[in-house]
Formats: structure tokens, C-alpha cells, sequence
């Protein structure tokens, strides 16, 4: 601490002005010891104290010239410290310490200025190389560098992945084939930067039949290796558009769509089944019928025999009624050997489009009938004057595809625990074209079990 008071003291006088008296004038002589002499004091004398009176005298010329303000400036600066009730080495010290912060943050804008020109004539220079102003036209440059529209569209299709399909016809039996082979550098759609893909294939403009291929957990490179039939007329083929879309698989949300391949029949040669990789597109949106969502949970006993179907809830349904709105509740059915088996029906919900059921219903099911069952879930409009109307539909089972099949499989590879999903609920054109139950049940004699 000695030391510390040492080296503050001497900066205190380096940096504080030093105030010189005036030093007399070598014209003005310094008296003579002998002109003054007095007797010497002897120790049994008495001293005594005679007065002496200081004559000052103006000197018209000083070695040092006094600064007046430097003089205000000290004393203001003394006074000031001395109010103030700490030590003087602490008072320099939170001093040197507040011009040390003032000098990193002037040096941290430095910095930041200096990257920030850094980024900026970097910028400059990639600017410079793909500007094609200086193009006069003669050049092979200009000939193959695509404008700009080109190059968003291209680094759009890169950033949604790629597609390998095959698509063949069979004249004879009016079939056409839709072959979804493999995908490769899908985009992320999930938090781990991964996504859970599959793709839905149909047929515009009749959309009669859709078809779903199986779901790839964690992967932005799935093979599916799945084909797909359609029966199509010749003449409706040159007039249709096969629509493939990859969608991102969520259990509890709506599945985001990755992005999707449009291609017109009419183009395609089918002398020779075509195979071929293309970009995904950013999907259309002008022929999406949003039917809404539903979500049920399924569970299984085998030991029991006992198939339970909770109806939770559903959202997002199509207006019915003229004021907006609807009266909705959900039919259950069994399908057995693509027959009509057993049904039941919820409550109905009246003027709403997210009603909540959380209601339950369970069937007798066998172990060995379970592998020949479907179950569909549709949705209805209740009107009491008139023939209800189908909102939308759904099923599941061992016919299923897609997420309907994946939601079977897990409460089969699961039991005695209920598995609960959201679906997308489709037309109920698609699900007829696509289950195509038979409406008469065979008598009890004739049936397999």
C-alpha cells in the first residue's frame, strides 16, 4: 500500500501545474551579515525577539512567468478533490479505471467498423463477379449465364430435394403405373434438422384415388421403392396430371408439406417406362380442399379380444350450414373381408368446426379377424330436415396406406396401450373408390369364422 501511495503521489506531480514564486532580482542586493551585526546571546542572557519588517519591492523583470488560469484550474481541481470523502488514490484509481473502459469501448467500435467495411467490400466483390452489365452479348458467358429469376428458382428446387419416379401405361388394361422410387437431399423440417418423409400420389382432375407410401423416421434421403395402379381411360390420360407430394410425418400436428412434382400426361412418351430424377417444386395451392383434421387413439388387447376406438377431437372442418358453421359428429365403422360389419356414432356438436368428443367405443374383435378388418372413421354434418352430409372420411386397416397404415401398426405392435394421431380427413369419393366396401353382409352360415 506504501508503494501504491508513493506512485500516486508521484503522478500527482507530474501532472499537476507547479506554481513558481517569483525569485528575486539579482539587482537587489542581499544584505551583508556585518551591516546587521548583532551581539552574540550567551546562554545567561535572556533571549529576546526584535522585529523584523520585510520590504518589498517591485521588480520590474522575473526569471519564471506566473499563468493565472493554470493557477484558478489547480486550486478548483484541489478543492474538489477534497470534498470529496474518499482517499486521493482512490479517487485516481476509479479515474484511471473509467479512462480504461472509455479507451476499450472507442477500440471496440474501431473493430466493429473495421469488419463492418471488411463485409461490405466483400459483398462488393461477390457482387461484382456475377454483375453482367459489362455483357455485351458477344460472349459465351452471356449465352449460357441464366438471368436472375433462373437462379432463385434453381437454389428454391435444391433447397426442397429431389424425386426419382417412374411412370408406366398398360393400354390393354387402361392401367397407368406410378412408381416412387427413391428421394435425396430433402429439406429439414424438423428441429434436429431432419424430417420424417413420405409422398402422397393422385391423379388430377377426377383426385378419385389417393395413395400414400410408407413413412421414413429421420432421414432426408429415403428409398421407398413403392408403385401405384390407377385405372385411366387413354383419353383421360392425355388430359390428367400426376401430382406427387412429399410431406414431412407428424404425429400430433398437421403434416408440412417438403414440396411436390407436377407432370402432364399428355407430354410423356410411353413407348418406354420413363425413370427419371427432378427437383420438387414449391407446392400449388389452387386445387387443396381443406376438409379438416381428426384425431382418435386405438388400442388392442389380444388376451380380451377387444378393439377400443377413442373419438377426441376434430378441427379445422368444412362449413356446412348458411351461417358458417356446422353440426358435426363421427361415425365408427368395422369392415370385415370389405363388408360391413359393425358401427357406432358419436354425440352431435352443434355450430362448431373443432368440436371435442373424447368419447369411446369398443368392438369384439378376434386375434384373427383384427388382420382382416378395416376401420373407417367419417365425419357428418347432422341436418334435422334433411339427408346428412359427408364432411370428410378416413380409414385404416390392413387395405390402408401411408399414415392410416402406419396408426394400425402401431396399436398392433403395441397392445393394451391406445396410440392416438391426427389424420387428415379425405373425401368420401376417395375413400369409396380406394376400400370399396360391399353393402350386403353374408349370413352367419357362409361367413369364414
Amino acid at each position: 500500500m506504501s508503494t501504491l501511495k508513493l506512485a500516486i503521489k508521484f503522478f500527482i506531480l507530474l501532472i499537476m501545474p507547479t506554481i513558481q514564486q517569483p525569485i528575486p532580482n539579482s539587482s537587489h542586493p542581499v544584505p551583508n551579515a556585518s551591516a546587521s551585526w548583532a551581539p552574540p546571546i550567551t546562554a545567561d542572557q535572556p533571549r529576546t525577539t526584535h522585529p523584523i519588517t520585510i520590504i518589498s519591492t517591485t521588480s520590474t523583470s522575473t526569471n519564471t512567468t506566473v499563468n493565472p488560469a493554470a493557477a484558478a484550474a489547480a486550486n478548483f481541481f484541489n478543492d474538489l478533490l477534497n470534498r470529496i470523502p474518499l482517499p486521493r488514490w482512490a479517487i485516481y484509481a476509479i479515474f484511471a479505471a473509467g479512462a480504461l473502459l472509455i479507451l476499450l469501448c472507442c477500440l471496440c467500435i474501431c473493430i466493429k467498423c473495421c469488419c463492418k467495411d471488411k463485409k461490405k467490400k466483400q459483398q462488393q466483390k461477390k457482387d461484382k463477379k456475377i454483375n453482367l452489365k459489362g455483357v455485351n452479348g458477344k460472349t459465351t458467358t452471356a449465352l449460357v449465364q441464366p438471368d436472375v429469376a433462373d437462379v432463385d428458382y434453381g437454389s428454391t428446387k435444391k433447397q426442397r430435394g429431389r424425386l426419382l419416379y417412374s411412370l408406366e401405361y398398360n393400354a390393354a388394361l387402361s392401367e397407368l403405373t406410378v412408381g416412387i422410387k427413391q428421394a435425396a437431399n430433402l429439406k429439414a423440417m424438423d428441429l434436429g434438422g431432419s424430417s420424417d418423409p413420405y409422398v402422397k400420389v393422385y391423379i388430377c382432375p377426377d383426385k378419385s384415388k389417393t395413395c400414400e407410401t410408407k413413412v421414413f423416421k429421420h432421414t432426408l434421403n429415403p428409398v421407398f421403392d413403392e408403385q401405384f395402379n390407377f385405372q385411366i381411360s387413354k383419353s383421360t390420360l392425355k388430359k390428367s396430371t400426376v401430382v406427387m407430394r412429399v410431406f414431412d410425418f407428424n404425429r400430433f400436428s398437421k403434416h408440412n408439406i417438403i414440396g411436390e412434382l407436377r407432370l402432364q400426361l399428355c407430354d410423356v412418351d410411353w413407348v418406354h417406362v420413363i425413370e427419371e430424377w427432378q427437383d420438387l417444386a414449391e407446392p400449388a395451392k389452387f386445387e387443396d380442399e381443406d376438409l379438416g383434421e381428426i384425431c382418435f387413439s386405438l388400442r388392442y388387447v389380444p388376451t380380451a379380444c377387444k378393439l377400443t376406438v377413442v373419438i377426441l377431437e376434430a378441427k379445422n372442418l368444412k362449413t356446412m350450414d348458411i351461417g358458417g358453421s356446422s353440426d358435426p359428429y363421427v361415425k365408427v365403422q368395422l369392415a370385415l373381408d370389405k363388408r360391413k360389419w359393425k358401427k357406432r356414432k358419436t354425440s352431435i356438436k352443434k355450430k362448431t368446426l373443432n368440436p371435442y368428443y373424447n368419447e369411446s367405443f369398443t368392438f369384439d374383435v378376434s386375434f384373427e379377424q383384427i388382420q382382416r378388418v378395416n376401420l373407417v372413421i367419417s365425419v357428418w354434418d347432422h341436418d334435422a330436415m334433411t339427408r346428412n352430409d359427408a364432411m370428410g372420411k378416413i380409414f385404416l386397416g390392413c387395405d390402408a396406406t401411408g399414415n392410416q397404415l402406419r396408426h394400425w401398426a402401431d396399436m398392433l405392435s403395441n397392445p393394451r396401450r391406445p396410440v392416438a394421431q391426427w389424420h387428415t380427413l379425405l373425401s368420401a369419393q376417395q375413400v369409396n373408390s380406394t376400400l370399396t366396401l360391399k353393402k350386403k353382409i353374408p349370413l352367419s352360415s357362409k361367413l369364414p369364422f
